[in-house]
């Protein structure tokens, strides 16, 4: 507890045995008794809370025959979220260090607490052996729960069918194009309305709208809308007469549109007559906000706002009759680097402006491209374009990086990192993008993912906290370093601290206290007292590591009195009272100043690119609670928030953040929505697309939702096309169809051959159902061009978390372990036939009845295990009404997995190896998530699986931080969403593996 100015504090007595330690990883350290007694503790208290957990949460893998990547991308979601509840570890004890009056002691823990060694260490080894096997039986409320959510499923998956049928066709003419435009009106001929001046000539009209002349099909028109015929000319005009008012090519106006909406807004881009002799005019849309992905319901959010005169500008037309516009309008271009101030400014007396385009397709609000720039009304505004500044623009258009864009090294912050994945393959994409990308920073709840992420990227500054309490800490931050470092304005108290560090080289007395250096700083309440606040990590002068407490920074500053004449009251008033501490205020500049030096946190404007993947455990299947109508007042779903308040804070250069897809499924695709509102409203380009890491190289389906975020002055990131075939699976969204990263359905790509279970593991040795080494050595060498990619070390990856450098350790096998079934299921499991579909179908006493319903054989008297328990449980016949064929599932080496899930428990799952007696170890589904092999995990067992099963696809990953890295340095070509992979990312001539060169013709790119 921080001081009480009121009451002296009292000496600090040695730390409980049993003391919980700061959070701090335990490699490479030398743990003191008080440590492994607090971690044994640690470990004991997060068994039980997991195991609470697990019986009342509800989220498994969907055993359904429908829709099975759907669930079971739910499920990894919504075991993602929990984790962080189950897994969350203290900081510190509270506890301030033992009294100097004990300083003839030696300086270590006393040996009254040597009992408890061995009792702590025999905890400890018993603590993660029981988080290291398999649960007897499955939740029976999880069991229900996935059976309702597979009905859902089933239910949406028919009805998307239905649709599929009554609408397909139309689909196939146009796959990518669909906007919500205005219905054609058009009134008699004869009107009042009419072209005026003559008509543009013909050689000139053909010239410039060839389409209106030429005989093709519809298809010739590629920016229309699949329901708008092409309407022939006769000829074409520069100008009409409409209700007595002249309008001209590139005006911007109003168009009428049904009843009880608001008027469309466009830009004429051609008036001609048609061959029905109709008058028509041509207009380029703009879209309101309200009319984007933006739905006007996430428009009354209130923790942000949109101008209500911003517009955005599409390359979406339509022909309607001239009688259908109804005004003209003022909209003026806006540079969309123009400071808020002057923004305002220029347009205060416009109807309306623009700054960026929408697409409806992949979502996207982007920089206008280079030849739009100039086609702003500029003869409708009143503004001059020199009163906007435009070299930020011409950044964005004509990007030129600097010449040492290729090697200098840009900052990563991970949020919501787990085992460090998505910043993992970000990282390795760049750096084949000739861009060096670091995890500078990352956060994660779960402080074995922080352990993780810690080993493998060694130079990274993680934190195992809550994202929120990461946000307030930022801003304690800045205002430190503001105050202390950029300001230089603590004269009076350095001079007070200097004060009382005259006497440094005197003994100290019984009941002083002097901080030695200040280690760490956190915001929340580490030690579990409620006092939420700023703490910092204490190492108190002549006493050893396991004597470091947290203590609030108010009982390390209160000697930083502005006035002298308080600071002599309270000195005086602790020195009378015998107990003093001595140093703090000093010891908080020294710290904030190397901090700022060492960049130990990160900085608004310091951060080049922000990751992350937010928890929305509310919107899971598997919620019976769920809030459709006001999502975001669902708690489990407030990180989403939280990530969104961590970018507006730091404004970093660029912003992906991935999630699953029921984000664009529940409520409407509330969140998903909100996503980008957040992402526009704050002025950054934005992007939404779906990504399957099968399409990448992978023998898994796996897609997830991905939004990429930019900086006006950034290129806007594009996604990358597949590079493999894939065999589909899931449900979606229909409104999000088309932000599907794939090609059309007019293309015939060349893409690689599916990957299978076998491409995978089929060289990984074979090993028991328990494994209790985590580390071993390979037995052959790799049988398929996946396994010596994936087999390569660091400098062949060119993965720079070790300066380049190869790891000691990295040809050892690691994590290369199953999940200990119990006795009764190791004994259902081992008789499980070793063949193709196997599942517990297969043992005495089952039989498949009508409509593919499991029923008891009457024939066969019910089998037992030794242990006098069913050999077939009742919850695998009765489990999806009978039709399941997931129970005790074997998978094949010709199969892939819709999904690496985060449980390894066989109940009601297909996770059996197709070989042996044990499910899928932690590195086989690792392999299946592209980790390489060199990536080492920690934590129990149980852990580890759902580190992997949380974590994004490394090749996805991979293939977005190629992208990062060339719209980072300006060198993407086009406009469009998409681009290809080049032959570059997926071929090289020799590489580096095991410490020998192999020779490839090809290297698997992901």
């Amino acid at each position: 507890m921080s001081p009480d100015p009121d009451a002296p504090p009292s000496a600090p007595p040695p730390p409980p045995a049993a003391a919980t330690q700061p959070r701090r990883s335990s490699r490479k350290r030398v743990k003191s008794a008080a440590a492994t007694e607090a971690e044994a503790e640690i470990n004991r208290k997060a068994l039980r809370s997991e195991t609470r957990a697990r019986q009342r949460r509800a989220g498994t893998e969907n055993p359904g025959p429908l829709a099975a990547a759907e669930m079971e991308d739910a499920e990894a979601e919504l075991e993602g979220a929990d984790r962080d509840a189950s897994r969350a570890e203290p900081r510190g004890n509270g506890k301030r260090r033992q009294s100097r009056a004990a300083k003839e002691k030696p300086r270590t823990r006393r040996g009254a607490d040597k009992g408890k060694q061995k009792e702590t260490a025999e905890a400890q080894e018993q603590a993660p052996a029981d988080d290291d096997v398999c649960a007897e039986e499955p939740d029976s409320e999880e069991m229900a729960m996935e059976e309702e959510a597979v009905a859902a499923l089933e239910a949406e998956e028919e009805e998307k069918a239905k649709a599929g049928g009554e609408e397909g066709s139309a689909e196939k003419v146009v796959a990518r194009k669909r906007v919500a435009r205005p219905s054609k009106e058009r009134k008699a001929h004869g009107s009042e309305d009419h072209f005026v001046g003559e008509p543009i000539p013909d050689h000139e009209a053909r010239q410039r709208w060839p389409g209106r002349y030429s005989t093709k099909g519809p298809d010739s028109h590629a920016r229309r809308c699949v329901e708008d015929e092409e309407l022939k000319a006769r000829r074409h005009y520069r100008s009409a007469n409409v209700d007595n008012v002249i309008y001209q090519l590139d005006d911007d106006v109003y168009v009428k549109a049904g009843p009880d909406e608001d008027n469309y807004i466009g830009r004429i881009t051609e008036f001609f007559e048609g061959l029905d002799q109709g008058s028509y005019f041509t207009c380029q849309w703009f879209f309101r906000t309200a009319d984007t992905v933006i739905s006007p319901k996430v428009l009354k959010v209130h923790d942000h706002r949109h101008d209500h005169k911003r517009v955005f500008l599409s390359e979406e037309r339509n022909d309607n009759m001239i009688e259908c516009i109804v005004s003209k309008i003022n909209i003026i271009h806006v540079d969309p680097n123009t400071a808020p101030q002057a923004k305002a400014q220029f347009t205060k007396d416009c109807d309306f402006y623009y700054d960026m385009s929408y697409s409806v397709a992949y979502s996207t609000f982007a920089n206008l491209p280079a030849d739009n720039d100039g086609v702003s009304s500029s003869a409708a505004s009143n503004i001059s374009d020199d009163a906007v500044d435009s070299s930020k623009e011409t950044l964005v258009s004509g990007f030129q990086a600097s010449s040492d864009a290729h090697t200098e090294t840009t900052s990563l912050l991970d949020l919501y990192s787990g085992c460090g994945a998505m910043s993992t393959g970000l990282c390795l994409g760049a750096a084949l993008s000739n861009f060096k990308l670091e995890t500078r920073w990352a956060v994660d709840m779960n402080a074995y993912a922080c352990e993780s992420l810690k080993y493998n990227h060694p130079r990274s500054k993680v934190r195992n906290e809550k994202a929120e309490d990461f946000l307030a800490l930022l801003k304690e931050w800045d205002a430190l370093c503001t105050k202390y470092v950029v300001q230089k304005d603590i004269t009076m108290e350095s001079e007070v601290a200097q004060s009382l560090t005259d006497d440094e080289d005197e003994p100290l007395s019984e009941d002083t206290y002097e901080v030695e250096k200040l280690l760490d700083i956190c915001h929340g309440d580490p030690n579990s007292t409620g006092q939420v606040g700023l703490w910092f990590k204490v190492r108190w002068k002549g006493y050893d590591p396991s004597y470091d407490t947290w203590e609030p920074i108010d009982g390390l500053r209160l000697l930083f009195f502005s006035c002298l004449f308080f600071l002599f009251l309270f000195c005086l008033q602790y020195l009378t009272r015998g107990t003093y501490f001595r140093d703090c205020p000093q010891r908080i500049i020294d710290f904030v100043e190397r901090g700022y030096r060492e960049n130990i946190l990160p900085l608004p404007g310091t951060v080049d690119v922000i990751c992350g993947g937010p928890p929305c455990q509310g919107i899971s299947g598997f919620n019976r609670f769920r809030m459709r109508e006001d999502p975001l007042k669902d708690e489990k779903n407030k990180q989403m928030v939280i990530f969104m308040d961590i970018v507006e804070y730091l404004r970093p250069k660029y912003v992906l953040m991935e999630n699953v897809v029921d984000i664009l499924k529940f409520a409407d695709g509330f969140l998903g929505r909100y996503a980008l509102s957040r992402l526009v409203a704050m002025n950054y380009q934005a992007r939404l697309g779906m990504m399957v890491a099968g399409c990448y190289g992978l023998p898994q389906f796996r897609m997830r939702v991905f939004i990429w975020g930019a900086l006006p002055s950034m290129v806007l990131p594009k996604f990358l096309l597949p590079t493999h075939d894939v065999v589909k699976r899931g449900v979606v969204p229909n409104e999000f169809e088309q932000s599907v990263v794939a090609y059309n359905e007019t293309e015939a790509p060349r893409l690689r051959k599916a990957l299978f279970l076998a491409d995978a593991i089929s060289d990984l040795p074979e090993v028991g159902n328990h494994q209790p080494n985590d580390v071993m050595d390979f037995t052959i060498g790799p049988k398929t061009e996946f396994q010596r990619y994936i087999r390569l070390n660091r400098k062949a990856m060119m993965d720079y978390s070790f300066d380049g450098e190869a790891d000691s350790g990295e040809s050892k096998l690691f994590d290369h372990q199953p999940l200990r079934l119990n006795d009764d299921d190791y004994e259902r499991v081992q008789q499980i036939p070793l063949k193709k579909g196997a599942n517990f179908r297969d043992l005495k006493g089952v039989k498949v009845g009508i409509n593919n319903t499991v029923e008891w054989d009457p024939d066969v008297p019910r089998v037992l295990l030794s242990s006098g328990k069913p050999l077939v449980p009742d919850y695998a016949m009765s489990f999806i009404k009978g039709k399941s064929l997931k129970p005790f599932g074997r998978l094949w080496w010709d199969e892939t997995v819709p999904t690496v899930v985060t449980r390894a428990e066989p109940h009601n799952q297909s996770i059996l190896h197709p070989s042996q007696a044990r499910v899928l170890t932690i590195r086989e589904n690792a392999r299946l998530q592209g980790f390489p092999d060199y990536y080492r995990l920690f934590g129990p067992i149980k852990q580890k699986y759902m580190q992997v099963g949380n974590a994004v696809a490394v090749p996805v990953a991979r293939a977005l931080g190629y992208s990062l890295g060339m719209a980072y340095t300006g060198r993407l070509d086009g406009d469009g969403p998409l681009i290809k992979l080049p032959r570059s990312f997926t071929r090289t001539s020799s590489v580096f593996s095991g410490g020998e060169d192999v020779e490839m013709e090809e290297v698997l790119d992901l």
